[in-house]
């Protein structure tokens, strides 16, 4: 059977571009752990030999996690709304980055993973299809699902699902930067509950950013969306921004983000858009400047430069790149290791501090977080991360 032509040609219109070359295929296989060489291999792999032990699991339910992948594979589950820079461009256009997100488990954590894209954006039948799908998995990673939908798909699913579920977006993100805050802080010399906090986004990286520096024990914290600051007075929030306004923001502060940042110790953007040079001119001496928007900065990090002591942005060619690969390999290694139910505060508290203690005493203005090609990295997390774990008794044994 002949092929469709358009009237075009257009079969070499990729060829110079690399990264079609890396995608050509689709970046995954499926590979057997052993070989089926003869008719004896082919009745222990599958039939008869398969029946037996499935008999022994439907009799005990937990030979699975010593007779199956399934415990230490994760699925990679998103619907396409918020992909990285690129935002609601569905799932057939997502599937790219969830495969990369399965190469990132198994080059960094060891894990096997399989990309998950749904063709829905109803909350009731995502929850209900990753809780169908979940025997198969020993864990769900939860991935560019827009605000404020994550938010209740993750908390459903964890109190649903037995095995550590985390939307990356927001837990991995604010992972890596407490570690790198941390590590910021020593470099200017001052205690996390010294500084002030001006957060620019209440969307899932705002809100865990948020979260986990409160958990941390930061000084003072202030949340900011499109609208301005998050306080009492307003009328127009959802029910996260309300815990926000609850937890942040202790003396009331309104305005516009740029007028809170005067003063302030720590910028923090994870919104986009465009910050202007007096906002961080006026920010407090020795400042540290976040701008994770990609591909391009809220803040210009040469100008970032000029007024602050440490600048980090979430780009691979500038130093100080925030970036997840950092926390999610090892966060669900440590935590599939350890047979833990779930994933915990105090094991994202955990994951950050192996983190910044990876870079050690080397830390430096252009050093504070580990390069994300670090192998040491993953091991000192899971490490980290089942410690808690068993600590936590959230684990099975």
């Amino acid at each position: 059977m002949g092929s469709v032509q358009s009237g075009t040609d257009t079969s070499d219109r990729f060829s110079d571009d690399p990264a079609f070359a890396v995608h050509e295929g689709g970046k995954l296989t499926v590979q057997p752990t052993s070989a089926i060489t003869s008719i004896a291999d082919l009745a222990l792999t599958y039939t008869p030999g398969v029946a037996r032990v499935s008999s022994a699991i439907a009799a005990e339910p937990e030979l699975a996690r010593r007779f199956t992948w399934a415990p230490r594979v994760v699925a990679v589950v998103s619907d396409g709304t918020a992909v990285l820079g690129l935002g609601d461009i569905g799932p057939t256009a997502s599937l790219p980055v969830m495969e990369g997100k399965a190469c990132l488990f198994r080059e960094f954590g060891g894990l096997d993973s399989v990309p998950i894209v749904l063709a829905t954006t109803d909350v009731d039948e995502i929850v209900a299809t990753v809780l169908a799908i979940a025997p198969s998995f020993g864990g769900i990673n939860l991935e560019d699902i827009s605000a404020p939908r994550c938010f209740e798909i993750e908390s459903r699913l964890r109190e649903q699902l037995p095995i550590p579920v985390m939307h990356d977006d927001q837990h991995g993100t604010a992972i890596v930067v407490l570690a790198a805050l941390r590590n910021a802080a020593k470099v200017v010399g001052r205690p996390l509950a010294d500084l002030r906090v001006v957060v620019s986004g209440a969307g899932a990286a705002g809100v865990a950013c948020t979260k986990i520096l409160l958990e941390a024990g930061i000084g003072e914290i202030a949340v900011a969306d499109s609208k301005g600051l998050l306080h009492a007075g307003r009328e127009d929030l959802t029910e996260t921004k309300q815990w926000l306004v609850a937890h942040t923001n202790p003396t009331g502060r309104s305005g516009s983000m740029v007028d809170a940042l005067a003063g302030a110790d720590v910028y923090l953007g994870l919104s986009g858009g465009s910050v202007p040079e007096e906002a961080i001119a006026a920010m407090a001496p020795g400042c540290i400047v976040f701008s994770l928007a990609n591909p391009t900065p809220e803040v210009d990090p040469v100008m970032a430069a000029k007024y602050a002591a440490v600048v980090a942005t979430g780009r691979s060619d500038l130093a100080n790149q925030i970036n997840n690969v950092l926390a999610f390999p090892g966060v669900f290694r440590g935590a599939i290791d350890a047979g833990a139910t779930r994933i915990t505060e105090g094991m994202k508290l955990a994951a950050a501090t192996a983190i910044a203690d990876v870079v050690g005493d080397d830390v430096r203005a252009d050093f504070i977080v580990p390069s994300p090609l670090d192998r040491r990295v993953a091991e000192a997390v899971a490490a980290a991360v089942g410690a808690a774990a068993r600590a936590e008794g959230v684990t099975r044994d």
